[in-house]
């Protein structure tokens, strides 16, 4: 199709949007190749045949079951018939996804007399790569000029069995291999002991699979029919006639696939041998989804037209998409994006690269950006798409240069799927992967290239460096602060409680008296809740009731009514008997923030009744008790340390040296905490606040409260102090810090995520104040605001049983590491 044809068939997908996609109402959906969304038609087709037929299980003679009989075998033939396959050629065999269809297929050649041999390409899917743990010997391929090579080996004297596996799209950049290797593979094999398995399931979402000849088609291939259509969530193996034989050494056989079975003095079966299918679909089928896929093979003709339409279409936009991020450049010309395309393949192309782009983007000095910041961001701004290892560690290791050695040194510092390690030893550990299917359009592109520009392309310099930073704390006196609030959590991810003025509050290692010692976990995994996935949990208040001893839980705004109880009340001692026998974290299962824990859930039904019934999730009450309150141990330790940005005032390049240790001078090497997200307290600055909801509101924005930061501590400057003279980001150089009589260590910058978007009065979602610090506060391709903050013991031979107190109202001296000396009390701590 010509450009004009492309804009009018995008206006007709538009319409067509807004009409069978109501889900993707204010969102910008880029991830189709992660789930295909499913049109309204297809569900109402789909409800229409539910409630207008009775399906009955095939293994019976009743009407209900002939009919799903040949309902079942009518899809079998519509399914070939989109291949172009012909069913005296080939047979479908019915599994739960395309990783079951490759596991099908595995079965099979592990039950060979000798084994098997198996070779994969370096691109294939995580799930491919698993048959190798089956096989007797396995290899794989790094380049296409290696399997070339091997495919040209005129004899192989090795009399084992081998299975060939490779994926006609790569799952993590949409490049797209040669599919005449299984033919060329067939060729060369004059013995017939080597087979094919293609993984078609990223290919055939948005691309026509021409099965016609025989010959030439793969062995086995294996499709993701909920990628193509959105629904139902089932897969398909497509087994060529001619390699059927492969099973026949299968061993295991279940309900509907044998004739017969003999199982008490004799043991012996008979399977079913009129068709492969009948043999290879244990058990009953699932119907209904087979059903299903009856109405989405016709719902998605009547929408689309065809694959090849599908096909011109994604592979115009991804084109555009990938032109865009090419050009865009910062101010001093470094490129934004990296896109990790392979030289065989060119966007536009929809022989050699399908609808997907796999990139890492970079800041103005070079470094990468993490991608965990740009899934925050494209969250906020309801941008569906994907980052991390993207299930392909081969395809991801040699784009981005990670040899063995060095992802296995990541693991072992901590680098999982998933998780906010993305940027280790100065290279990117995953990619941020964009793929277009049959419903996305011209502003779904253009919509993520303004996102990137608006975020992520530095036009000119910050308003606010740490360069600038440093001069203004230079020119300004230092005892104008003081304590404007103190605020504890008790319950993890609830909302906080605030210290009475004047009231003099404990400090102890781990934090501030009483601060995270609760959390609610979920009753099936273990794992602590948190706002980011349940925001209504800033409406549960609790608050520490110093006279009568215990932790008082009310709920607000729309969670008042929901419960049978109106309070609840835990007493603040850690009596044994309130709590069950067994640990409620338990291995791997039991995590906060990635750690293992100790806690201990209450016994009582009345409390966990409470929170599930607000919540809406089944979840209890458990208690992590500091060790200064008496539990004699706290073994989770700080995160936190200080960023490059804050060690030195000459700029490194972000992103280009791994994050170290946490810095010297200074006793907190590894300070305990409880239930906190890093660190034992949260310090913010008032002034840095209101600079920030400034910039917040010149944009049109809504200002930001203290509470979505949930600091523990709040400084501000003195009520009688000029105005206009606030020096907002001035704690990026503070070291030390005295409240009062007592001192504390800045452990680091806190990063932060979309959770600071939830409103802690109405647990509602917005995009500020994220989308702002985005822009101002970025360092290192990291979001940051506030500092992480632990207590320095004055003299920890103290035997006087007393714990060190703060009060709001105390005076606050804030100390660069240049003025430690200038303290001789505090020199003494840390000098």
């Amino acid at each position: 199709m010509e450009e004009e044809a492309h804009l009018m068939y995008n206006e007709a997908v538009e319409q067509l949007r807004a009409k069978e996609y109501p889900m993707l109402q204010g969102t910008t959906y880029l991830d189709h190749a992660g789930t295909t969304l499913y049109p309204k038609s297809l569900i109402e087709r789909f409800s229409t045949d539910m409630i207008s037929n009775l399906y009955g299980n095939p293994h019976s003679a009743s009407n209900a079951s002939q009919l799903t009989t040949r309902r079942i075998e009518d899809v079998r033939l519509r399914l070939l018939e989109l291949f172009k396959a012909d069913p005296q050629e080939f047979d479908v065999v019915f599994v739960a996804n395309a990783t079951a269809g490759i596991k099908l297929v595995m079965d099979a050649f592990r039950d060979q007399e000798d084994g098997f041999w198996y070779g994969y390409h370096r691109d294939a899917h995580t799930s491919l790569i698993g048959v190798r743990e089956a096989a007797k010997e396995h290899r794989c391929f790094a380049t296409d000029g290696e399997v070339a090579e091997w495919i040209q080996q005129p004899t192989r004297d090795d009399a084992r069995t081998r299975l060939f596996a490779y994926p006609a799209q790569s799952n993590m950049n949409g490049r797209r291999l040669p599919l005449d290797w299984c033919q060329r593979i067939r060729a060369a094999d004059s013995k017939g002991k080597t087979y094919t398995l293609l993984d078609a399931a990223a290919f055939v979402s948005t691309s026509p699979l021409d099965l016609s000849n025989a010959e030439n088609a793969p062995d086995f291939t294996v499709l993701s029919l909920y990628k193509m259509f959105g629904f139902p969530d089932l897969g398909a193996l497509v087994v060529r006639q001619a390699a059927a034989h492969a099973f026949d050494k299968r061993r295991y056989f279940g309900g509907g696939t044998v004739e017969m079975v003999v199982c008490l003095k004799e043991q012996w079966h008979a399977k079913k041998a009129d068709s492969l299918h009948e043999r290879l679909e244990d058990g009953t089928l699932p119907i209904h989804s087979i059903m299903a896929l009856d109405s989405a093979i016709a719902v998605h003709r009547e929408l689309f037209a065809s694959l090849e339409r599908v096909s011109q279409h994604t592979s115009f936009l991804a084109a555009k998409l990938y032109n865009e991020l090419s050009m865009l450049r910062h101010s001093n010309g470094q490129e934004t994006c990296q896109v990790y395309k392979d030289p065989k393949s060119s966007y536009g192309d929809a022989a050699t690269q399908g609808p997907i782009v796999a990139l890492n983007l970079r800041n103005e000095a070079g470094g990468w950006v993490s991608n965990a910041e740009v899934e925050k961001l494209a969250a906020i701004r309801n941008f569906h798409l994907r980052t991390g290892g993207l299930c392909n560690p081969g395809g991801v290791a040699a784009s981005l240069n990670l040899a063995p050695w060095e992802m296995h040194e990541n693991f072992s510092a901590g680098q999982r799927c998933g998780n906010e390690n993305d940027i280790m030893r100065g290279k990117p550990t995953g990619m941020i992967r964009i793929s277009l299917g049959a419903m996305s359009t011209m502003n779904d592109v253009n919509a993520f290239i303004a996102f990137v520009r608006e975020f992520f392309v530095q036009e000119e310099s910050l308003s606010a460096t740490p360069h600038d930073i440093c001069e203004r704390v230079e020119l300004l006196p230092t005892s104008r602060l003081h304590v404007e609030s103190l605020s504890v959590y008790p319950i993890k991810s609830c909302a906080g409680f605030s210290v009475s003025p004047g009231q003099a509050w404990e400090v102890y290692p781990e934090g501030l008296a009483w601060d995270r010692e609760w959390c609610l976990v979920h009753q099936g995994t273990g794992a602590a809740l948190s706002q980011k996935r349940y925001p209504k949990m800033a409406l549960i208040r609790p608050s520490i009731d110093m006279v009568e001893g215990v932790l008082r839980v009310r709920l607000a705004g729309v969670l008042k009514d929901t419960t049978t109880d109106a309070e609840i009340t835990v007493p603040l001692s850690a009596d044994p008997r309130l709590f069950t026998d067994d640990a409620m974290y338990r291995d791997a299962s039991a995590k906060v923030c990635g750690d293992s824990v100790q806690a201990k859930t209450y016994k009582s039904s009345r409390i966990s009744a409470f929170f599930s019934q607000a919540l809406g999730v089944a979840c209890h009450l458990a208690r992590f008790p500091a060790a200064g309150n008496g539990s004699g141990f706290s073994p989770r330790h700080s995160k936190a340390h200080l960023r490059k940005y804050q060690k030195s005032r000459s700029m490194q390049i972000p992103g280009a040296y791994p994050d170290s240790t946490p810095v010297t001078p200074g006793v907190c090497v590894s300070k305990p905490i409880l239930l906190a997200n890093e660190s034992p307290i949260l310090t913010i600055s008032r002034s840095s606040l209101n600079r920030l909801n400034e910039m917040i509101k010149a944009d049109g924005g809504k200002a930001a409260q203290a509470e979505v930061f949930r600091a523990n501590i709040v400084v501000a400057e003195n009520p009688d102090y000029p105005p206009g003279l606030e020096d907002p980001y001035a704690e990026d150089e503070w070291r030390y810090l005295q409240i009062g009589n007592q001192y504390f260590e800045m452990l680091g910058a806190c990063r932060r995520c979309q959770m600071v978007c939830i409103d802690q009065q109405t647990a509602e979602r917005d995009q500020e104040p994220f989308t702002t610090l985005a822009k101002t506060r970025r360092f290192d391709g990291r979001v940051y605001f506030g500092e992480h903050t632990c207590h320095l013991p004055i003299n920890e031979s103290s035997n006087s049983g007393r714990h060190p107190t703060i009060m709001v109202g105390e005076a606050v001296q804030p100390y660069r590491d240049d003025e430690v000396s200038h303290n001789s009390r505090l020199w003494s701590i840390v000098g």
